[in-house]
């Protein structure tokens, strides 16, 4: 047996023996670990009104990804585990690049999807987007993943139009003992977590982990290795705390580095005007959240949420160095028997340095992005048990387009406890990046004589508008089967589009 052959039998090996001593230890587990579909059909998602909601009758195309199913399928990554997601746009581009939405206009830099990770936002302003090579976490953590597949921009903001991805990790009580899990291949060369949960008071938990990845380069079709090679450390803890019955505390941070092989064409300022480069993107950042809980009653509860994040990104093409602010606040309560009212307000900003390179030109080189947000949503119950009419809106101000408004109206009708049709009307709006105002970009050039083709930003570059019309229909005949159809319509407006600007 050669060496490489021992290395991955041997991890192999002590993957096995890891999930089985973490079977032993770990007597937390969650509640959707092991569900029926019944079960599965009354779990509570969170993503479309904000506040907790049977999955059955949830007036949304949304579908829960659980972490049974992501232990049992085997994934390494986010993304992977995305495959998953019924109506999910998810393909590889390289080892480290993926291309991810709902609902079309699917594309590396896809600026139409809202991904969130325990309630923070990983949109970059920079291209209206989410790099996905630096999202990751320790699978084992994640409770589940909700999928909103269309509009949700209400609640949720400018740039969920598409859709929303909310990853959901576990409360540290449900971590605790020891996990430690490993493993390779000839791609994933190898990988390996470890996570120790504890507690520190009757009401108080704590979870620290570990993770690391090493992947290898892609082979190309004549054999060749695609200088695609990616490794990632990332280190992070969390913190739960029941204070009194009324008041709950969340504390949690991530600390990530990481190393992305890259090739490259790279123009040059004389014949041929551009080359083939090979290179590497380091990337590092870590994000600290604090969110605070507060009961006043059955129907009523406040929720404050703060988090910072930084990003930095050092390649021969861009070098970004992003933070990020932002608190929220929401409101949740009872109006009469019949209504239920959410609201909440919110600021961000978002500040930048961007290095010049010959390719990449931003101009000014520093920015801070502030936004402002309120919405407010009212649940109507109509025919209590049976029918429900949503009302709701999202009201921002941004730097780039000013004040924006995102309404919807959604309606749930649940004839029998078996089933629910739903529909909606909402409006979302996809607002400008940085790059869209800012750059100056040096690319090759297709058209003879023409050595290269410069792509400049505008800085009257609208949003992009989007009215959805929506409908579904939830039916269960059988304990163990489920069927969820749902149709849509989206009629766009102020799409972008590339202009030629002269020669």
């Amino acid at each position: 047996m050669n060496s490489n052959a021992f290395r991955v039998t041997a991890l192999l090996l002590f993957s096995n023996a890891a999930w089985a001593s973490a079977g032993n230890i770990d007597t937390h587990t969650p509640d959707l670990m092991h569900l029926s579909l019944e079960e599965l059909m009354n779990v509570e998602v969170t993503s479309v009104s904000k506040r907790a909601e049977k999955l059955s009758e949830a007036p949304a195309a949304i579908s829960v990804t659980t972490a049974e199913e992501l232990r049992r399928s085997g994934v390494t990554s986010i993304p992977e585990g995305l495959r998953l997601v019924p109506g999910l746009e998810v393909a590889r581009v390289d080892a480290h690049n993926w291309a991810i939405s709902g609902r079309g206009f699917n594309d590396l830099f896809a600026n139409k999807l809202l991904v969130l990770m325990d309630g923070r936002s990983v949109y970059t302003p920079l291209f209206s987007g989410a790099y996905w090579d630096v999202q990751d976490t320790l699978l084992e953590d994640i409770d589940r993943i909700e999928v909103i597949r269309g509009p949700g921009s209400t609640l949720w903001g400018a740039n969920a139009v598409n859709g929303v991805i909310n990853i959901i990790t576990r409360p540290a009580r449900d971590t605790q003992g020891l996990l430690l899990t490993g493993g390779g291949g000839t791609e994933e060369q190898g990988f390996g977590g470890l996570r120790y949960g504890g507690s520190m008071g009757p009401n108080a938990y704590y979870r620290v982990y570990a993770r690391y990845f090493n992947r290898d380069d892609q082979v190309l079709p004549d054999g060749s290795d695609s200088n695609d090679r990616w490794n990632m450390e990332r280190a992070g803890f969390r913190i739960d705390w029941d204070a009194s019955t009324d008041n709950h505390l969340t504390l949690q941070g991530d600390l990530y580095s990481g190393r992305l092989d890259q090739t490259y064409f790279l123009p040059i300022p004389n014949p041929p005007f551009a080359q083939t480069n090979q290179g590497h993107l380091n990337v590092n950042g870590g994000n600290v959240l604090g969110r605070w809980s507060h009961s006043f009653s059955a129907g009523s509860d406040l929720k404050l949420q703060l988090y910072y994040d930084r990003t930095v990104r050092d390649g021969p093409v861009l070098n970004e160095d992003r933070d990020t602010f932002d608190i929220d606040l929401q409101h949740h309560f009872l109006l009469g028997e019949r209504q239920d009212v959410v609201w909440g307000a919110g600021y961000r900003v978002s500040s930048d340095e961007i290095d010049d390179t010959y390719t990449v030109t931003f101009n000014p080189d520093q920015r801070a992005i502030q936004l402002f947000s309120f919405f407010g949503q009212d649940e109507i119950t109509l025919v209590p048990d049976r029918l429900r009419l949503t009302l709701g809106s999202k009201f921002e101000h941004n730097e780039f387009t000013g004040f924006e408004y995102q309404p919807s109206v959604r309606s749930s009708w649940t004839p029998t406890d078996r089933q629910t049709v739903w529909a909606s009307i909402s409006r979302s709006v996809r607002t400008p990046s940085r790059a869209e105002e800012d750059i100056l970009l040096r690319q090759m050039s297709t058209v003879p004589g023409v050595q290269q083709v410069l792509l400049q930003g505008n800085r009257g570059f609208d949003s992009e508008q989007m009215l959805a019309y929506e409908e579904g229909y939830r039916w269960r005949p059988r304990d163990r089967i489920s069927l969820d159809v749902a149709a849509f319509y989206h009629d766009y407006d102020h799409l972008r589009s590339l202009e030629p600007g002269g020669f």
